[in-house]
């Protein structure tokens, strides 16, 4: 109670203001990056903090805009369990076991099928997509085709309720998520920050103590737990886990697969072309790449059906190959970084060799193509070792030794099962353009 003029009054109502209890009040009040310019790629943003460095110090600037002096070490908590926190607070404990866990928003595949134009911030109001029946909803009379059994239920999408976006209720159902899964009960400590938006984040990294104990979940279970699924289906996210430590963000060598992973194509599937073969040789591909075939025996299948191409057939094809968007700007900001770089290909050595100088790669290794010297045709056999999964994954372990890396700092990408085991070998593995048997094992 208050008084006024000597009279008592009664308090006014609590209000939930934007800095309290509304979608991104977090963010906003305890978010301390300034968010990317729009169109801004990687290799340019490089160059602008070199610029800045040659230039001297900065100043340090707030959100918006005005000049800052630095602010004293502190620590932020949300008072229940949620540590909104900065590259200003205090670590914690050292001997804290951590786990970080970056959350991508898939915001080029939404699940809801009928967005409202009005939904979404970046929404265009020409582009609703149609109606459409999911598979199996209509009826069929071939009975090879007909369900024994209806289909699962599939989670109920949440995202075009609460936004396109990592939301504050997406994150705090995601650290409940986490909390659950803690056998014995323990209360986990965490702290989050957005990677590319402060107002709408896309991508946000969750750290958090302790893990669960590893005798009732291993590292390895809780990246492939139900829960953990359920929640990416419900939200439109996928979650990367990684442990924490020192070598997390400061790798040194990145290994990439070449064929839909630098490239958009499969080079073979587009030298069978010139055949008239392609629907064989790309059958054999898919399977090989889904891990159905074993991927030698598919590989020399496939090079047996291309006997009697004339060798150049590979300058022709340099002109249809399509290098992956950001391929280019991404192993530039890498060079700039320090990085080797390596492209190890189940495909061939001359386009693999050309990729490499287009990408200014350090290391290049593919399987070669025995050529008929007085016909300049191929033969359609191989000669020397055969790049296949197990190959991959010592040629990444001899190129760190060679340069003195550990594995803990080497990156591997690559979107078939052959590149499982190198993608396993590396400190961090990433299934690029994935095909199903690596999306469940990665």
């Amino acid at each position: 109670m208050s008084t006024e003029n000597g009279v008592p009054t009664r308090a006014g109502r609590p209000l939930l203001r934007h800095s309290s209890m509304t979608g991104g009040s977090y963010i906003q009040d305890h978010q301390d990056y300034r968010p990317m310019q729009k169109d801004q790629a990687i290799d340019s943003v490089l160059e602008k903090n070199q610029d800045a460095n040659r230039s001297g110090s900065a100043t340090l600037q707030s959100l918006d805009g005005s000049s800052v002096g630095r602010s004293p070490s502190r620590i932020k908590d949300s008072g229940i369990v949620h540590a909104m926190s900065h590259h200003n607070c205090q670590p914690g404990p050292d001997k804290v076991d951590k786990l970080v866990a970056t959350l991508f928003y898939k915001s080029a595949n939404p699940r809801h099928p009928h967005l409202h134009p009005d939904s979404s911030h970046e929404s265009n109001i020409n582009k609703l997509p149609g109606p459409s029946l999911s598979a199996g909803a209509a009826p069929t009379v071939n009975m090879e085709n007909y369900p024994l059994e209806p289909p699962a239920p599939e989670p109920e999408p949440l995202d075009h309720l609460y936004g396109p976006y990592i939301t504050q209720i997406c994150l705090t159902y995601f650290l409940q998520t986490l909390t659950e899964l803690q056998h014995p009960f323990q209360r986990i400590t965490s702290s989050h920050r957005c990677l590319d938006s402060r107002d709408y984040p896309r991508v946000m990294e969750v750290t958090f103590s302790p893990p669960p104990n590893p005798e009732y979940l291993t590292f390895n279970d809780l990246r492939r737990h139900e829960s953990i699924w359920r929640f990416e289906r419900e939200w439109n996210v996928e979650v990367v886990l990684q442990r924490e430590s020192v070598f997390r963000k400061h790798k040194r060598l990145a290994v990439f697969d070449m064929d839909s992973t630098l490239i958009q194509q499969e080079v073979i599937d587009e030298i069978a072309k010139y055949l008239g073969v392609e629907k064989e040789v790309s059958t054999i591909t898919s399977r090989a790449m889904n891990g159905e075939l074993d991927f030698t025996a598919s590989l020399k299948a496939r090079v047996a059906l291309l006997k009697g191409i004339p060798y150049d057939v590979f300058e022709k094809l340099k002109s249809v190959i399509t290098i992956t968007p950001g391929a280019q700007g991404l192993c530039k900001a890498l060079k700039r970084l320090g990085f080797k770089m390596a492209v190890l290909s189940g495909g061939f050595t001359p386009l693999a060799d050309w990729l490499a100088g287009q990408l200014g790669l350090d290391y290049c290794y593919a399987n070669d193509l025995v050529v008929d010297p007085s016909t300049s045709t191929l033969t359609g056999t191989l000669t020397g070792p055969i790049v296949n999964a197990e190959w991959k994954a010592l040629l990444l372990a001899d190129i760190a030794s060679r340069e003195n890396i550990p594995l803990q700092q080497v990156l591997a990408v690559g979107d078939g099962a052959n590149d499982l085991p190198m993608m396993a070998k590396a400190g961090l593995g990433v299934a690029f353009n994935a095909k199903t048997l690596v999306q469940l094992e990665v």
